[in-house]
């Protein structure tokens, strides 16, 4: 949907219709395309993003202010962790948004690194890297904001409470996605370079922010900026909910286990 120019066959009104007609045209599992390569980034660059979010956090807040806590420093430690998450997530980004897009020439994660790497270098790899935290500072900063906001209105007591952590997840997600979308739209087309977008740049491959903006808005005016936001928001709202809930389980359980073993000693 956040295709500039799109082949005839792809061209979608909005997300119901897209998903029935990418299942019945191209097969059941085609919606999943690139789900292997987005996993195995998400483990490394989520581990990175939540180990150094925490310890900034807590780090500022003390700072800023202690015993308390403080807007600023969650938003300052949301853009440093997004830093670390983008430097290991941006290659298997440019991946999956390769496979995903229509009439892919790549059936396999390593048919596409090879000729990413054959044909445009390793550096097609992080050609997307600035937009991608152009996009992710202001994303995160405003998604840990919300987050840690709404918290303290459904969970003040800062306990383990999972449909607070699923109900701050989903609405910080869909603020956030919502808000950065123009720059959601700018980095699919770096990664991607398609090649319709490609005729209307003279300069060859598109590169860096201020080209991509350009280029977008060349092809497509100003609502092109906000092509897919309604899948962009439908898609967030589960997944930081998801990855909420599931990160606060997780930390509950580990540092419940360390208290039983602290008292057991």
């Amino acid at each position: 949907m956040q295709s500039l120019q799109p082949d005839p066959a792809a061209r979608y009104r909005n997300v119901l219709e897209a998903l029935w007609r990418i299942i019945r045209t191209e097969g059941l599992w085609r919606p999943m395309r690139g789900l292997n390569v987005t996993a195995t980034g998400a483990g490394p660059a989520h581990a990175l993003y939540f180990a150094c979010y925490e310890k900034l956090k807590k780090t500022l807040s003390d700072v800023i202010h202690p015993g308390g806590n403080s807007h600023i420093a969650n938003g300052a430690a949301g853009c440093v962790a997004t830093l670390l998450h983008d430097a290991a997530m941006n290659p298997a980004e440019v991946v999956k948004q390769r496979m995903q897009m229509y009439n892919s020439p790549y059936h396999r994660v390593t048919d596409c690194v090879r000729a990413v790497w054959q044909n445009e270098g390793a550096g097609a790899f992080y050609r997307s890297y600035t937009t991608q935290l152009t996009m992710n500072v202001p994303f995160q900063a405003i998604h840990f904001m919300t987050y840690e906001f709404l918290q303290e209105h459904f969970n003040p007591q800062r306990r383990y409470n999972p449909s607070s952590h699923v109900v701050s997840g989903a609405c910080a997600g869909a603020v956030a996605a919502a808000v950065t979308t123009p720059l959601d739209v700018c980095k699919t087309l770096l990664n991607t370079q398609e090649s319709l977008a490609l005729n209307s740049n003279f300069t060859g491959h598109i590169t860096g922010m201020a080209s991509a903006f350009r280029t977008v808005y060349q092809v497509g005016g100003v609502t092109a900026y906000f092509r897919g936001v309604q899948a962009r928001v439908i898609y967030q709202i589960p997944s930081t909910a998801i990855a909420w809930s599931v990160y606060e389980f997780f930390k509950y359980l580990i540092t419940k286990r360390q208290e039983e073993w602290r008292a057991g000693k």
